[in-house]
Order: structure tokens, then C-alpha cells, then sequence
């Protein structure tokens, strides 16, 4: 939702705001004890000037001309490439030995289920009568 706000609601936001900080500053001047300045009742009744913006190219190009160039970050490849090596050759050696016992067992039981077919099929090799 959008509102419009007339310059005469404007300035009378501006007039409650500038008493409100007066009031603010009166309040902590007597808190303080410090007596309020006469030549300025209001310190902040003027709309404070316009602060002038920063030069953000300027800035950027400072920081970056005074950066250091990164320096790289030395690891020890040697310990950290023999401790990955050493583990990755046991995980190889450690599968290979599984597929090896997979290979067996296949075996295994294709030399006895060949062996119960040449039972059931006799020494000739036909089969024997149902009725037997």
C-alpha cells in the first residue's frame, strides 16, 4: 500500500522530530548536568548538510594496489598423497579379494549342480525313466 504524504504532513514530521530531539537533548543535558547552549536550542532543527559520497572506484582501486598478492599455502603433498595412495591400494586389494571369493563360490556351485545333472542323467548321458 502506498501513501502520500503532503509537503504539510512532511513538515510537520519534521517539526515533531526536531522536538523530540530537543527534548532528547534536554533531558540527558540535565541528567549530565551541563546546561543547555542558548545560541542553539535546537541542535538538530536544520536539516544537516549532504554528506558528500565516497568515491567507491577510488577506494576499490587503493585497496586493491595495496593488497599483497596471495601467497600459496604449502602442504606436504608427499604424506598426505603416500596416506591416500596406501588406502585406496587397500580398498583395491580389499575388493578384488571379494570379487575372488564371489568367483569361487560361483564356481563351487556350477561343479555341483553340474555334477547332480551328470548324476540324473546317468553315465551314458540320457536321462533315467520317471518310474525308477
Amino acid at each position: 500500500m502506498l501513501f502520500y504524504l503532503g509537503v504539510g504532513s512532511v513538515m510537520k514530521w519534521m517539526r515533531e522530530r526536531d522536538l523530540l530531539i530537543a527534548q532528547t537533548m534536554a533531558f540527558v543535558q540535565s541528567v549530565t548536568g551541563k546546561k543547555p547552549d542558548a545560541e542553539n536550542p535546537i541542535a538538530y532543527a536544520a536539516a544537516p548538510p549532504a554528506a558528500r559520497l565516497p568515491d567507491i572506484e577510488a577506494m576499490l582501486a587503493e585497496t586493491i594496489a595495496r593488497a599483497e598478492p596471495p601467497k600459496p599455502i604449502q602442504i606436504s603433498r608427499p604424506a598426505l598423497r603416500s596416506e591416500y595412495q596406501t588406502e585406496i591400494q587397500a580398498r583395491v586389494a580389499s575388493f578384488r579379494a571379494h570379487q575372488q571369493r564371489f568367483r569361487n563360490e560361483r564356481e563351487a556351485y556350477c561343479s555341483a549342480t553340474m555334477a547332480k545333472v551328470q548324476a540324473t542323467l546317468g553315465k551314458d548321458g540320457s536321462p533315467s525313466p520317471l518310474g525308477k
